[in-house]
């Protein structure tokens, strides 16, 4: 269902429950299971969320939506509430996340990839919130973090029409930060996400908490940038790194 490995500071989770990676509360739990071995472990900064299938996720598991139809609104509900926790989890880890988009991304397994700070597609790739065409809407934060990704206007425009886009297309709505042909997926996705991998953690940290706090409502952005530049500025690695720098440039100049 999901296999966790942790190899030159990248953490990989790879889903591999066959045929579409569907989402259902074993999947939920198990994906509980590998954060909660993780967050403690410090040898790694960086999250890789990827499919060891043709595409990435097909959503909420057509099994349990059927078992549940026919129960309360409570019990049909109740998934998509158990995903949103799980996917808030994802959204407040503290180090970087990244999640790869090959194949399709639809539903749930879009909203998965909402929940993480990159995404990554190929050009191929087709990615959307459908639930609109049965009558539904998006339930585990689609409709709040693709707004907050792209804007309101095209998130009304994909929401509401349940349109499914391209990588290609999500790239220039700013939904994933990169797009590139399948063929060079695995390549370039491997080379930018090593390039993450090589930057101090502490660095990483809290330069995404200053991020963050920019679109958290009650929270002084500026004031939490220049706490976390102190921090940054009293840890032994940036202190080494500055270090070397300026000695550097000092030979430069001279």
């Amino acid at each position: 269902m999901l296999e966790l490995s942790v190899a030159d500071s990248i953490a990989t989770i790879t889903m591999v429950r066959a045929p579409v990676n569907a989402m259902n509360d074993a999947w939920v739990a198990s994906f509980h299971k590998l954060l909660d071995n993780l967050e403690p472990r410090e040898d790694w900064s960086i999250l890789r969320i990827r499919s060891g299938l043709k595409l990435f996720s097909g959503g909420a598991d057509l099994k349990q939506i059927e078992a549940n139809f026919s129960q309360s609104i409570e019990v049909q509900s109740g998934p998509g509430e158990r995903y949103q926790k799980l996917f808030s989890r994802i959204e407040a880890l503290t180090r970087p996340t990244f999640a790869e988009l090959k194949g399709s991304a639809l539903g749930g397994g879009l909203e998965l990839s909402l929940a993480c700070d990159m995404r990554f597609a190929c050009d191929e790739a087709k990615l959307g919130l459908v639930e609109v065409k049965l009558g539904l809407m998006p339930g585990a934060g689609g409709t709040q973090r693709l707004p907050r990704a792209i804007g309101r206007a095209a998130a009304m425009r994909l929401i509401l029409s349940g349109e499914i886009i391209t990588g290609a297309q999500a790239l220039t709505l700013g939904l994933v930060q990169w797009a590139v042909p399948a063929a060079q997926f695995e390549e370039k996705a491997n080379s930018v996400i090593r390039q993450f991998a090589l930057i101090p953690p502490h660095a990483a940290q809290a330069a995404k908490a200053a991020i963050n706090a920019a679109f958290q409502t009650g929270h002084d952005g500026y004031f939490i940038e220049r706490e976390n530049v102190q921090t940054c500025l009293a840890h032994p690695r940036t202190q080494e790194l500055v270090a070397s720098f300026l000695a550097r440039s000092s030979n430069l100049q001279t």
